[in-house]
């Protein structure tokens, strides 16, 4: 296990190690959610290096990464705990004819039948200091799991009635990533940091882009980054994602291209883009176009 950074450098250090590029206010609030125990909450773009930070962070510091994926109709049973319901019925029959009824009963509730959650694994001590708990796409649920999630991120605890409450000995880092397809209530975000996670410049795309596809050639790196960059000014019904640069950039290398061409573009555009309407937009001319624009905007390495 590694100890927690001590400040803002070693912050951008630790993150660094595993190919994260943050920016400088990312890997402050970062620092501050580290250094005060509250809760962070990331909203952004999808595709933006939100849900990498948890899984980064869990990694960098050697803890036990525990992803709640949130969904439409996401309940508290679903996020805490539920009971074994086909053990418990095989456990009474097989007691069937047993006199202590109560006994029974008792036994049924216990640990043995209890099926764990990740907000009730995050609430367990862990053998590598307390867990990062990445609570992924909050926008997904609904208000009645936000006021659930402000009550158990408030103390660190979540009540099972047949078993009572159970307190985090030391609270997890606790990670949220919204994409901001609805608005998620003030209340929760008071509880949290907030930082909302931008696309990036293009020097910090073409730093992420060395960092994780490093074999790629400099020419190369260069022309993916400021394609995809003026993509996201084009009138996309997806913009892509730093993930989709990536992406692009390994494709490119499997398929041995040294620099980019319409005909290149236009063979691997479901690599960046996920949308048939948009890749219809910029097959052909559209997409010779951006890359000419592209050719005459960058300066050689």
């Amino acid at each position: 296990m590694t100890a927690l950074p001590t400040s803002i450098d070693a912050v951008e250090t630790l993150l660094a190690t595993q190919g994260y590029v943050a920016s400088r206010a990312l890997a402050t609030v970062v620092f501050l959610s580290l250094k005060l125990g509250r809760p962070l909450f990331l909203e952004g773009e999808a595709g933006t290096g939100k849900t990498e930070i948890a899984k980064t962070l869990a990694t960098a510091l050697g803890r036990r990464l525990i992803r709640l994926q949130c969904y439409e109709g996401l309940d508290a049973a679903s996020a805490v705990a539920e009971w074994n319901f086909a053990a418990q019925m095989i456990a009474i029959r097989t007691a069937e004819g047993a006199t202590d009824r109560d006994a029974l009963q008792t036994e049924l509730f216990t640990e043995d039948y209890l099926i764990e959650r990740p907000l009730l694994a995050a609430m367990r001590p862990q053998p590598g200091g307390a867990p990062v708990l990445l609570i992924d796409e909050l926008d997904r649920t609904d208000e009645p799991f936000e006021a659930f999630l402000l009550e158990a991120l408030s103390d660190f605890q979540v009540t099972i009635p047949e078993l009572g409450t159970i307190k985090a000995p030391e609270p997890p880092i606790v990670i949220l990533t919204s994409n901001r397809t609805r608005e998620v209530h003030d209340a929760l975000k008071r509880r949290c940091l907030y930082h909302w996670v931008d696309y990036p410049s293009f020097d910090r795309e073409l730093d992420i882009l060395h960092a994780r596809a490093p074999e790629a050639q400099e020419t190369l790196s260069r022309e993916i980054v400021a394609f995809v960059q003026k993509l996201r000014r084009e009138d996309l019904f997806k913009r892509p994602g730093v993930a989709e640069t990536i992406d692009w950039a390994k494709c490119l290398l499997a398929l041995d291209v040294i620099a980019l061409s319409p005909e290149v573009i236009s063979d691997t555009l479901g690599a960046i883009l996920k949308y048939q309407d948009d890749i219809q937009k910029l097959q052909g001319s559209e997409a010779k176009r951006l890359l000419d624009e592209v050719k005459r905007e960058l300066v050689p390495a």
